[in-house]
């Protein structure tokens, strides 16, 4: 059940056994696994209604994986198994999933402030000036917390008009013209894309792509891949090492060459920026009215003030989800435990590991 922001189910002087921070799909899974326990918790978020994290992306965004492969434990998603859901439909399929499996959601709660007691207990500050009390905690914020913008869009002139993955929406706010893509992953790709159609389009690439064939022999490249094992591969492991350098995706007509079809223009690196000109490394200028920066993301953890939490450049210490400090947890990072963790379909195996070492662990 979700609670507005007024609802005060919790006094100051109660220890909750457990709080979790996030309502995505690491969240849920984290507080499925706790309610299938019978341990008493609280999932605390941001957002107004579960699924809203999603429901901000940008519009015809779907998931890497089909639905066979995008549930969370005990609720398959409904429609074609071999299909891809959508930002909306994925959105729905969480907030049906806190409902049915009726999991303590307290929504419009944005946690401002975390830190731990001289006993051990974390003080959970919230925006409503209330404190909350919890022996243990999991962020499940994910991994993907708030979209990079490169120092070079500094250079450009308001009258260009930038965007990221997370606030480019509809594409409704976006001028006529020229549109520069930045970042040639999944994500800058599907919006090139989708764009080359009322846009003259400038796709900015990186690194060189590998892409995977989306069926393999009449399956699911996904269904080889857990087959083979590789969604199980850890980050230090040969094979994991690997494919984190290759970073492959699906090709779902996302080839390069599938994307001059359709008239997006590639170039190079950007390495410059000024007034409405950027300068690509092959020394070309172009003359742009909008841009969307799809490079990466960043952690937002400004509201993390346990000692040991962090290393001394602000990154995550954990050993696939446990934290050196006793008592806290993290939920939904890339290669946490194996390649699945930042997808939805390592979701429900993670919680379980992590809800079941942090629960035998001494506080």
């Amino acid at each position: 059940m979700e609670h507005s922001s007024g609802a005060v189910a919790i006094t100051e002087q109660q220890v909750l056994p457990f709080v979790i921070v996030g309502a995505g799909q690491a969240g849920l899974a984290a507080s499925y696994a706790l309610r299938e326990r019978g341990i008493e918790h609280l999932v605390l978020d941001a957002h107004a209604a579960v699924g809203d994290s999603w429901r901000q992306r940008y519009a015809g965004l779907r998931l890497f994986t089909p639905r066979q492969f995008s549930r969370l434990p005990s609720m398959p998603m409904p429609g074609d198994a071999t299909g891809y859901p959508d930002r909306d439909e994925f959105a729905d399929y969480l907030r049906d999933y806190a409902r049915l499996f009726e999991l303590p959601v307290r929504s419009n709660t944005r946690v401002t402030r975390l830190t731990r007691d001289a006993l051990g207990r974390f003080a959970v500050s919230l925006d409503s000036g209330e404190q909350l009390l919890a022996q243990r905690v999991i962020i499940a914020a994910g991994g993907f917390q708030q979209a990079l913008i490169p120092v070079v869009g500094a250079g450009l002139d308001s009258s260009v008009l930038q965007f990221t993955p997370d606030t480019i929406g509809d594409g409704s706010a976006l001028p006529s013209g020229t549109l520069l893509v930045v970042g040639d992953g999944a994500s800058g790709r599907d919006l090139a894309r989708r764009y080359a159609a009322t846009h003259r389009v400038l796709l900015a690439c990186g690194k060189p792509r590998r892409l995977l064939p989306e069926r393999l022999f009449g399956r699911s490249i996904w269904w080889w891949l857990q087959r083979l094992g590789l969604m199980r591969a850890s980050a230090d492991s040969v094979i994991g090492r690997r494919m984190r350098r290759l970073d492959p995706f699906p090709n779902r007509q996302a080839a390069l060459p599938d994307l001059q079809r359709l008239g997006v223009e590639l170039l190079p690196r950007v390495r410059r920026a000024d007034g409405r000109l950027v300068e690509c490394a092959d020394g070309q200028q172009h003359d742009i009215d909008a841009v969307i920066w799809a490079v990466g993301y960043r952690d937002a953890l400004g509201w993390l003030q346990v000692l040991g939490a962090l290393d001394e450049h602000g990154r995550v210490l954990h050993h696939s989800g446990l934290s050196p400090v006793p008592g806290l947890g993290w939920l939904g990072r890339p290669w946490q435990r194996n390649r699945a963790s930042a997808l939805v379909m390592g979701a429900g195996e993670d919680a379980e590991w992590l809800v079941e070492q942090m629960f035998a662990e001494p506080c």
